[in-house]
Order: structure tokens, then sequence, then C-alpha cells
């Protein structure tokens, strides 16, 4: 500064001209290239929501002010992927604040300073409130430490009262959206006649035989599609083929690969870590300082890996023990005893089997069905065939098992009441009600408090810098001479040895591109302005273990929708028809029984049967469950056959062999509210997706980030 001052003095003209070259040094050249606001353009624009802009460096506060939240609750700093997550949820807090306002204002919706106050501290607590203010020991809520809370706020600091305000606009703002969802809810109404005509649908069954043509019986080959065919199409079905702003690239990968030298290297340093680990005074604060992987010093017996577990027990006490391999991390322990954990430990299995409803006769029926299982496994059966069978939740596939965990209350009350009152392993006695449903258990490893003194230190195998500078000098040489797709494709012609890699229709803010997870950089690349199809990327994108050079393929504007955005897709529609008209001419000239027309039809033609069909659910053998042939053949009268037709997945004629009507029921609720339960979903997912589309929310963070 005082260098500044003394150039002024001297030379009004030199001043000037310095300053003028600092101010375009902070800017930089984006100036120069329509990217600045200062001559007009505005590269600070985040997005635009319903007319309104957001601004980067606004934008940016909000995402600091949520990335200092984050690592206060978490004592840590975002990684890439939370970074992103956090950057979602400010871009969304804006749709809420912008978007959905403008719809609560209009209906005059809001929550008073009244209906706020009974939300924190009065009868109707909201659930977030509720959460935080539960007594970890006890499970309990207490009002009066959330009174007590905000008696002593004034007194915190700024950042806490902050953060408290945030917060309670955060729950004013769920409870208005809850507002709003309810006066969808409201408005969703099912009739009796459409309640009948469901359960007409899901219990009227008919029988019929049909001759059915598929498509793929006419080979594609056999079909030529023109673009002028695709263009008509695509013409008249523009609502089915939405525009997005897309890039498909393809890319070269240079993998970095330990070579032999970095091997040794990496055995010897594990050699010396083992013996200085064998002396140091502070075991587990020697492993932590030197692991590339940090494991707790304190290890309960489900936390050890496999590998260790099977050797544990020829541990002696100052003992070291490794190498272990898992992957490309090599372990080496020192072993220091054990203690006992206040929490225990267990592995278990179970068979969930929930109750249709809560009514007393569904409970009655689930809990009947899971003793039934019950008798199997102590006869004999598998409990892991039977979980795959008739488990009601995610570990059905699984056999049943839920993993270890710990009695810290991650499992519901009762059911962590009922497995830690069990000793020992196996099939438990009886049945475990929970408010899910009931539990068939079997303990796969008893339940122990032994926690393990094992001081570890993890290495993982990395290439040398000599060898990342080799592969980067060899990937640089290849992004130099290559710089466009038609030199990197005679590039493969020329070394098959070339890695390359195909990335279709990736959108503005991916943050990954198939196995390569932290791909921003590439993404941002291929959405830049100044890149064209047909350009490669003339640079050098770094990840984990590889190096990167990439070439832009393809683009697709959301503004503009061409038949290349969707070729393969449209011509599989258009030849469908295609195939159609044609099965469908050969098939109308021919006359008789439908196994006398598929004979004359030829190769190709099926004739098959099916029985006890219901509109709702029906399956057609062949072919599936095709809408557009249950449907027809539903409509048909009994005994009568339909004109040829085409469906979804081919072409068919039909007869109706048989039909059961399901009979009339007194009371058609249980239709009512399912059919109406399924409007809720819909309807919620549709206003709000009507929202957004009439906010014409344009989101360009993929420039910045």
């Amino acid at each position: 500064m005082a260098l500044i001052t003394k150039i002024r003095e001297k030379s009004g003209i030199a001043a000037a001209a310095i300053a003028i070259s600092l101010i375009l040094f902070l800017i930089g050249s984006d100036i120069f290239q329509g990217r600045s606001s200062l001559f007009g353009s505005n590269n600070q624009e985040v997005g635009v929501i319903a007319g309104e802009s957001i601004l980067l460096p606004e934008f940016q506060k909000k995402v600091e002010e949520a990335t200092a939240n984050y690592t206060a609750q978490t004592g840590k700093g975002p990684g890439e992927q939370e970074a992103t997550m956090i950057r979602d949820q400010v871009w969304n807090q804006y749709i809420l604040d912008i978007a959905y306002k403008n719809e609560f204002d209009a209906l005059g919706l809001k929550v008073s300073s009244e209906e706020l106050i009974d939300m924190v501290q009065g009868n109707n607590i909201h659930p977030s409130v509720r959460q935080q203010f539960t007594n970890p020991q006890t499970g309990q809520f207490d009002k009066t430490f959330v009174i007590q809370f905000l008696k002593n706020l004034k007194t915190m600091p700024a950042q806490q009262q902050q953060g408290w305000a945030n917060f309670e606009k955060s729950i004013a703002q769920d409870r208005i959206r809850s507002k709003y969802e309810n006066l969808i809810r409201l408005s969703t109404y099912v009739n009796t006649a459409e309640a009948q005509k469901e359960y007409q649908a899901q219990n009227s069954k008919f029988s019929a035989r049909f001759l059915y043509v598929p498509f793929f019986s006419i080979p594609d080959s056999a079909i030529k599609v023109s673009d002028a065919q695709l263009e008509e199409y695509l013409a008249k079905h523009k609502d089915r083929f939405k525009g997005v702003n897309s890039r498909s690239i393809q890319y070269a990968t240079f993998p970095v690969v330990p070579t032999a030298q970095d091997t040794v290297e990496f055995y010897n340093q594990i050699k010396k870590l083992a013996k200085d680990l064998a002396v140091a005074p502070n075991d587990s604060a020697f492993a932590m300082l030197n692991s590339d992987v940090r494991t707790p010093y304190l290890l309960a017996y489900s936390e050890i890996p496999e590998v260790v577990k099977s050797q544990l027990g020829t541990f002696q006490v100052g003992g070291i023990y490794g190498p272990f391999k898992n992957g490309l991390t090599y372990s080496i322990y020192k072993y220091g005893g054990v203690k006992k954990d206040s929490l225990f430990t267990v592995r278990a299995s179970h068979i969930l089997i929930a109750p249709a409803n809560k009514t007393d006769s569904a409970k009655a029926q689930a809990k009947q069905r899971a003793e039934n299982i019950l008798t199997q496994i102590k006869g004999g059966a598998s409990f892991e065939t039977l979980a795959q069978l008739n488990g009601m939740d995610g570990t059905a596939q699984n056999g049943g098992d839920l993993g270890y965990f710990k009695n810290n209350g991650s499992m519901t009350k009762a059911f962590e009441k009922a497995i830690f009152g069990f000793n020992g392993a196996g099939l438990m006695p009886g049945v475990v009600e929970t408010e899910f449903g009931y539990h068939i258990v079997k303990i796969t490893d008893a339940k122990t408090n032994t926690a393990y003194r094992l001081a570890a230190i993890n290495k993982t195998i990395a290439p040398s810098q000599a060898t990342l500078d080799r592969v980067y000098t060899q990937a640089d040489a290849f992004a130099n001479a290559n710089g466009t797709i038609g030199a990197f494709e005679a590039a493969l012609k020329k070394d098959k040895n070339i890695i390359m890699m195909r990335a279709e229709r990736l959108l503005e803010n991916a943050t990954s591109i198939n196995n390569l997870s932290n791909a921003r950089e590439i993404v941002r690349w291929a959405f830049d302005e100044g890149t064209s199809v047909g350009d490669g990327s003339k640079k050098v994108f770094e990840q984990d273990n590889q190096y990167i050079v990439a070439y832009l393929t393809g683009k697709t504007d959301k503004d503009n929708v061409k038949v290349d955005d969707y070729r393969e897709g449209i011509s599989n529609l258009v030849r469908a028809e295609l195939k159609g008209e044609k099965i469908s001419a050969k098939l109308s000239g021919i006359k008789g029984s439908l196994e006398q027309i598929a004979q004359k039809y030829g190769a190709g033609a099926l004739v098959e049967n099916v029985s006890d069909v219901t509109l709702s659910t029906g399956m057609l053998n062949t072919a599936g469950p095709d809408a557009v042939a249950l449907g027809k053949i539903a409509g048909l009268k009994t005994g009568k056959r339909s004109q040829v037709f085409t469906g979804d997945n081919g072409v068919f004629i039909a007869e109706k062999t048989a039909a059961v009507a399901a009979p009339a029921l007194a009371d058609y609720t249980t239709y009512k509210t399912q059919i109406q339960s399924m409007g809720i979903q819909r309807a919620s997912y549709y206003i709000n997706e009507a929202i957004k589309d009439n906010a014409k929310i344009v989101d360009k963070r993929y420039k910045f980030y």
C-alpha cells in the first residue's frame, strides 16, 4: 500500500496504470471472454429461480455458513461428496424460499409467532425440536430443557444464536410445507365408482387363447428406418422426449500402478514400522501417527477384520502380528490384551413378518405365520432359505443377516431387549414382537462385551513420485499429440493398449463419471462454452490412481431436442411400429383357427393360453405384462375373437374363453383408501414438479463448482 502511495505521488498516470493492472489481475481474463459483469454480462450468476437471480457471493456465503454448521456438528470438514450435498441443500433452500414461497403466499399460508412458540415449547412440539432435546440416557423428551436453553440463548455466542434462528426458520418452513401438502391431500377424492373399478381390475378374472407374433421375431436388420421417419416421430411425440443439457465424452485413462521397485520399498517401510512399533512406549499413538487409515485402539470383536479374527487366538500380549492384506492395504498389529466394554456386541439374523395393517386380526395372522415358520426351522428347515422366501424387509435377500450391532439403541427397544437378554448362539425359542411386526431370530455370534487392545498401522501400497511423474509425462504427451477426437480415434487404431472409456449424457452437476468419483473438473471442462464437440482436453486430469485425457463427443440442449439426442430410443420405437404394420398386414389376410393362422404365418407366430388373469397384474406368458393386449382381451365378450391388433411388444389375435366377475362388495372403502393414497403421492409429486417448472429454474452451479 505504501508503495502504491509513493508511486501515486510520483506520477498520477503511472498510478492509474498500475491500479488498472491490479484490478485486471484480480478479476482475471474472464473480463474479455464475456463472463464478467463489469461490461454488462453476469459471470456471478449461479442460477435463476422465478426470475430472481442468485449471485455467487450470496450463494457462497450461505454455503460457507452451512459448511461451518456441518463442521461444528461432525467435528470435521466436509469431503467432496459432503460438500456437494451441502451445496445441493443450499440450492434447494433457495427453491423453497423463492418458488415455493410464491405459492404459499398466494394461498395465504403462514406460521404465526404463536404457532412457532407452540411448536418449540408448547403443546404441539415439532419432531425436530423433540429430537434435539431428547435425553440420550433416558430417551425421554423434557420441555424444561428447551425453556432453559431459550432463557440462556442471548448469552450464547452469535454463531449459536444465528444457528437457532435458522433452525426455527427451517421448522416453520416445514410446517408451511405440511399445510400445503395437506391441502393437496384434501383435494384428492375417490368416488365409489372409481373404487369399484379398481376392485374389479384386481379381482375379476378371465381366460383366453391368443396368437402372438413378437416384434423380435423380425430381425432389426430387416427394417430400415430413415432420418425422415425419425424426425416425423419426434415431431408427433415431443412431450415424450424432454430436453436436457448433457455432454457425452470418451476418455483415455492412464493407470498409475506401483512398480516392482515401489513394492520393495513399501515392504522395507512396513518391516521398519513393525520394529519401531514393537518398542514404541506409546504404541497406540505411534500407530495412529504412522497409519494411512486410522482405526480405534480398542476394538469390539465385530470390528476386527475377518483375516485377523482367524489368528486372534494365537496373539500374545506385546506381540507384533502381520502384515495382513486387504486389497492394497497392509496392516500390522501390536496386541495389548483385552478389557471389558460397557456395551455388548452381537450378530443376528431375523425373519420379519409384518401385519398387513394395525388391526388385531391382521396382527394375529402375522403372529401365527411367524410361529409356523419358527416351527419349520425347529424341524430342520433352513433359516436362510425361509428368510429369503418370507422376510418382509431388506435383509431377506441376505438370508435375514443383520450383521453385528451393539445394545446402544441402534435397534428398536423391544428387539434389543430380547436379543441381548438371550445367552449363547442359536435359534431363539419364541417370536419377538416389535412395532414392525413379528421376528424369528437366530443369534449367529453370541453377545460379548470383550474389547481388544490392538494398535494398528495400516499402510496402503502406492506408486512412488517417480512412477507418478513417468505416467503423467506419458499422458501429457498423448494429450498434446492428439488434440481432437479424430486424432484420438486414429491413435486407438494404432495402439491397442490404450484404455478407452465412454460416458454418455453427463448432466451439468454430475460429480462422478463411471468409476471416477471426483470428476467435477472433467465435467466442467465438457460444459465449458469454449469446448466444442470433437475437442480434446489438451490437458491431463488427475484422479486418485490414474490420469485422464478427455474428448467431447456429443452434447444435447434442453431447449432444442434433436433426433440425435434420442436416436437409439426413437429408432427402436419407429422400428417397432414398422414391424407391427408388417406383421398385421400379413396376419389380416389369413383365415382359420388360431393354430391354422399361426401355421400359415410361419416362423415367429405363437399360440398360447392364459387362465385366471386379472387386468391389474396380468401376465400373458411370452408377451409378459402387455397393457394394450390385456385391456383388449378384458374388453372382449366371452367366446368372441378380436381383430388383429398391435400391443406393446407384438401383434395379437385373441379369443376370450372364460370370465369370472368379482362379486359385488357392500363396502369399497379399502379400495378407495388404496387409490386415494396413490393419488396423494402422485398429486404431491406432480404439483411439486409443476411449481419447479413454473419457476423456470436455471441452474448454473456447474460453472463454479
